[in-house]
């Protein structure tokens, strides 16, 4: 009987050391705690025709079609100034990284997430895509979020203390110094701009993310934004519906 005891005892014992360790594992390597979700349809922009024989010498990417964009936005619900500025986004994005394949509704639908298009706290964007107001997340003190103290001293979201995410893409101030990007072309890169601020997010996507065309890629990509399934599931239905409303180029 003591014998049938001590097995017993071991084999428990061995169960818990092997599902510890295959728990440990899952959580490490990440993937596999979640599952792949298929990437939403990629949608596209019209762009405007450039003259024959007229380059930019500042702007790869060309502008969006004026009339295209009028009725993008009013069919997505998307502000004119935030849809211009995703679409610019994530084609200066995918031609840093061609393998990328980021749409610009993928950015859109992070964008709407995050701040609602930078309208959180009732605020817009101006014509120049400058945040109204300072839009600013909630502490990062460890009270229902991480515990992120603070890394710039407060100048971006005014805490010496603790981290928020700031701007309209709600990037994290220690993110924001190593991914923060120029999209304007104004000689700095501002988290409460939306040129800047959604460049910078489409990038990040694109490195994070790989290919995301691919369901791991886009999934990969999104889950490094945010770690949180029912986050990625939320941008992905903002996706594919942005790509739906919009319709074709055309």
């Amino acid at each position: 009987m003591l014998h049938l005891k001590r097995l017993t005892v071991l084999g428990l014992f061995a169960f818990c050391v092997i599902t510890g360790f295959l728990f440990w594992a899952l959580q490490f390597s990440g993937a596999e705690t979640r599952g792949a979700l298929p990437p939403p349809p990629r949608a596209e922009a019209k762009l405007e025709t450039l003259s024959a024989g007229i380059t930019s010498a500042v702007n790869i990417t060309r502008s969006t079609d004026a009339q295209w964009l009028i009725h993008a936005a009013a069919k997505t619900g998307i502000p004119a100034r935030a849809l211009q500025a995703y679409v610019a986004a994530a084609g200066a994005a995918n031609e840093s990284a061609p393998a990328c394949g980021i749409g610009w509704n993928t950015v859109a639908a992070v964008g709407f997430v995050e701040s609602g298009h930078g309208t959180y706290g009732g605020g817009s964007l101006t014509s120049a895509g400058q945040a109204s107001g300072p839009i600013v997340g909630p502490s990062l003190n460890g009270d229902g979020f991480a515990a992120i103290p603070d890394t710039d001293a407060g100048s971006l979201d005014g805490d010496a203390q603790w981290d928020h995410a700031v701007g309209p893409m709600q990037f994290i101030p220690s993110t924001w110094q190593l991914a923060g990007r120029d999209g304007n072309g104004d000689g700095k890169a501002d988290p409460f701009n939306i040129d800047d601020a959604a460049l910078s997010a489409a990038s990040y996507l694109c490195v994070h993310g790989g290919d995301l065309t691919t369901a791991a890629g886009w999934t990969d990509a999104i889950y490094s934004y945010n770690q949180s399934d029912s986050y990625v599931a939320h941008v992905r239905d903002r996706a594919t519906a942005y790509a739906a409303q919009s319709g074709p180029a055309g």
